[in-house]
């Protein structure tokens, strides 16, 4: 459940967008990649958003289904274009963002009211993220999706975008909310800085289990990721070897193979290797959608201990 919209790379990189001149075109927004990553890992999935009532949001709810996901929960806004986000990429690390989401985006204009919430009660995984609590009515109705949850895995991407908030310490009082429902929580460290006011991968862990979840990973780029759970387990796997294009969709790919590795019952060292393999490979790649990696190219990947 959250945000979708339309990503523009540019076919050029290294280059500034004040020099592009092409521009590929893909679906965007974070727990909708999440969605096709698990989708690619062969997992029956289905997205809660909201396009605008233009060729845009026409695009993304076929693309949705054209990748495998359900889309009868995704609804148009009237009077709301539907979201653009360029990027320019400058590997290995440096991927401004700039979101074209005013006056407000649609997928923050989702209700409660029309929540179904027997569908998202029914759910083995239910995932959200931390740009649906940025602003009403999406605040109130994600946090009723978490209230439906009695059963089941429920998922908090920290998702930490500041450009949406007014201040971080605006914030934390509605990450506290949604964790006390998630029974997992995933984030990089400003993510976790943010959800908890620790920093340090092993205090954040702890602080996001005392805060409510079963389940904490803490993502720490370069040196690799730390999962910690209530049974006091905990796995940290460093990142596989990867000459990166555009670092973008490796959290969402991350976030599916997660979703695929909890389904299966694995235990955290393998569902980490699975997720760090998953997010290494759509680094490799220039764009994130339709970067997402099937079951048999994280399986090599994870075997050969190196993206190729």
């Amino acid at each position: 459940m959250g945000r979708i919209g339309v990503d523009l790379y540019p076919l050029q990189s290294g280059v500034s967008l004040a020099d592009v001149t092409a521009f590929g075109k893909f679906l965007g927004g974070s727990p909708s990649n999440v969605a096709v990553a698990a989708a690619r890992l062969g997992r029956r999935v289905a997205v809660v958003t909201r396009t605008g009532e233009d060729p845009f949001g026409t695009y993304l709810r076929r693309a949705l289904r054209e990748f495998g996901v359900d889309d009868r929960f995704v609804r148009t806004v009237a009077g709301l274009p539907t979201p653009l986000t360029f990027c320019e990429v400058f590997p290995p690390d440096d991927f401004p963002l700039y979101f074209y989401r005013q006056p407000t985006a649609p997928d923050l204009q989702i209700h409660a009211s029309e929540l179904d919430r027997d569908a998202i009660a029914a759910a083995r995984i239910f995932w959200m993220t931390g740009t649906g609590l940025c602003e009403e009515p999406s605040r109130s109705a994600t946090l009723a999706a978490l209230a439906s949850r009695s059963a089941g895995t429920t998922v908090f991407d920290l998702d930490w975008r500041p450009m949406f908030w007014s201040d971080p310490a605006a914030a934390r009082p509605h990450y506290a909310a949604a964790l006390a429902h998630a029974t997992v929580a995933v984030g990089n460290l400003d993510e976790v800085e943010i959800a908890t006011g620790e920093r340090e991968p092993r205090a954040a862990a702890r602080a996001l289990l005392a805060a409510g979840v079963e389940l904490a990973v803490v993502k720490r780029g370069p040196a690799g990721v730390l999962a910690m759970n209530r049974a006091g387990q905990s796995a940290e796997v460093p990142p596989l070897p990867v000459e990166v294009c555009n670092g973008l969709g490796a959290g969402d790919a991350f976030g599916g193979a997660l979703c695929h590795g909890l389904l299966a019952g694995w235990d955290l060292e393998r569902i980490m290797r699975y997720a760090n393999a998953a997010g290494a490979i759509v680094a490799s790649r220039l764009e994130c959608s339709s970067a997402m990696p099937f079951p048999g190219e994280v399986a090599s990947a994870v075997d050969a201990g190196v993206v190729s």
